[in-house]
């Protein structure tokens, strides 16, 4: 079944109860309305709107007693009507400023990379980075990253940096490795590396994980008009893709980051919900922020400000401006070729000698004292994993936490879960630990999975039939901008047929139901 191609109209349906009175402002029928209650598809007729909220869904002759004179009635010409998404893990904001840079995604060799670099240099202003976002190295003729000798072909004076659709792997130029401090002295840091010229230390400009992070965390702030665009940017595309909730769940990974989720709350800029997770080392400079904000907004440390009520009767409570602080993100490893798992890979990627099998971003310690920190509170813990030692690092904090201070109902998110063991399938469910697959990686990745991975852990991938037959909940996820569009529907597709863009079935045996999709 093909759902990409799908014509889907898309509708934020608020909870309330049936109200037969008259006057609706909108009343739906035509199309299949799916209402999304229970475990089967569940039809009505019609669906009327009164301010904002749901007035009535069920039968069309009992519609039609709400329609007046005002009434729009919207033919849906046989469209699907569905509740509006929560988007279970993205980064609107990284989103956001990724709107502004050059769009590499699709690109076919170094030299289509650097033209479109290039082009990019014209709408960049004097003085900010020059940076590109999407390419894939599975991708392009060369099967590598450029190197910073190429990136200096698009400027040899101003900064260049290009990250790859994954977020985990990126180069610089020359000009950027004098700004950012790095040179041949530099130490690969923990988690990361920085790839050298053949016979010696020179970087070559490709880094990856931790390296890349600590380059791109020095990107200029943005301000300004262009603060607002981040924002407002990333939540109309999050809106136009059917999603009432959007998530960031990684901020601080910028500089900026904290500064422009605070913009976006003082000066109330998101039509839609924003859940924001803390990247790991800016958990506290997260936390201060939305104290700060707290106080600002709350009357009571109780409730949310009588002026923001006002303003959205419906308001969460949890939500200062349709943003809330709801957990932490941690990466425990890395993307198809640095996921970190307890056999070697089947096939090393491009670079990697000897026994690989990936690598971890964050000693077990750190984890840890995050875990003894706020497994108590409400904070959700979310955990960046691919592959399944990454997995047993996760279990094993929170068995840990559950020894020290009791089971609690914290549900941490085991992001991505690639690849999973059956013996850390039961742990899983036993502990509460709920996994987000990122089902859009099957056709952009799942020939390389096949490759680096071997058959048996390909066919393992994205297990989500595997936890309904275990009774474990689970959610799909795009992880947006690494899917390059927050499209909720190419994520369900990729759930129900479990291709490969080559044509290749993946893990046939856990492809899953469009509905349950």
């Amino acid at each position: 079944m093909n759902l990409k191609n799908s014509s889907i109209l898309l509708l934020c349906l608020l909870r309330s109860g049936l109200a037969l009175a008259s006057g609706a402002d909108a009343i739906y029928l035509g199309g299949d309305i799916v209402t999304m209650q229970g475990k089967a598809p569940h039809y009505v007729q019609a669906l009327a709107v009164r301010d904002g909220k749901i007035a009535y869904a069920g039968k069309l002759a009992d519609a039609r007693k709400l329609q007046g004179p005002s009434t729009r009635v919207v033919d849906l010409q046989g469209k699907t009507l569905l509740p509006g998404f929560i988007d279970a893990h993205g980064h609107m904001i990284m989103f956001g400023k990724n709107l502004m840079d050059a769009d590499l995604f699709g690109s076919k060799d170094v030299a289509d990379v650097v033209a479109r670099m290039k082009a990019q240099t014209a709408r960049v202003p004097e003085g900010a980075w020059i940076v590109g976002f999407g390419y894939s190295t599975k991708l392009m003729s060369e099967k590598r990253t450029p190197s910073a000798e190429e990136l200096d072909q698009v400027s040899a004076d101003r900064p260049v940096t290009i990250v790859d659709g994954s977020g985990h792997l990126g180069s610089m130029n020359s000009a950027l490795m004098k700004i950012a401090g790095v040179s041949a002295a530099t130490p690969d840091p923990e988690g990361g590396a920085f790839a050298r010229k053949p016979g010696s230390k020179e970087l070559a400009g490709p880094m990856e994980e931790t390296a890349l992070n600590a380059v791109r965390f020095q990107r200029p702030l943005f301000s300004g008009k262009l603060a607002d665009q981040v924002a407002t940017g990333g939540a109309a595309l999050w809106a136009q893709y059917g999603q009432t909730t959007a998530q960031d769940c990684g901020v601080g990974l910028g500089a900026d980051d904290i500064a422009l989720v605070m913009n976006a709350i003082d000066k109330n800029l998101l039509p839609i919900d924003l859940y924001v997770c803390a990247k790991d080392s800016a958990t506290d400079d997260v936390i201060n922020a939305a104290y700060v904000v707290n106080g600002q907004y709350n009357g009571s440390p109780a409730g949310t400000a009588s002026k923001l009520l006002s303003q959205r009767p419906d308001l969460d409570k949890r939500y200062i401006n349709r943003v809330r602080l709801g957990g932490i993100k941690f990466w425990l490893d890395g993307s198809v070729d640095t996921a970190w798992f307890t056999k070697p890979y089947a096939i090393n990627p491009p670079g990697k000698t000897g026994t690989y099998v990936g690598y971890r971003q964050i000693p077990d310690e750190v984890l840890n004292q995050a875990f003894d920190k706020f497994w108590a509170t409400n904070m959700q813990i979310n955990m960046h994993m691919n592959g399944d030692a990454a997995a047993d690092q996760a279990i094993n904090a929170i068995e840990l936490a559950i020894k020290k201070y009791g089971m609690k109902d914290h549900r941490p998110a085991f992001i991505h879960a690639t690849y999973l063991r059956p013996d850390q399938i039961s742990k899983m469910k036993r502990i509460g630990a709920v996994p987000s697959f990122l089902t859009g990686s099957v056709p952009a990745a799942g020939d390389a999975i096949i490759g680096l991975w071997g058959t048996e852990r390909a066919d393992r991938s994205a297990a989500a039939r595997t936890m309904m037959r275990a009774g474990i909940p689970f959610t799909l996820s795009h992880d947006a901008p690494v899917t390059p569009r927050p499209d909720v529907m190419y994520i369900v597709d990729a759930a129900v047929n479990h291709l490969t863009n080559s044509g290749k079935l993946v893990a046939p045996d856990e492809r899953i139901s469009p509905y349950d999709a």
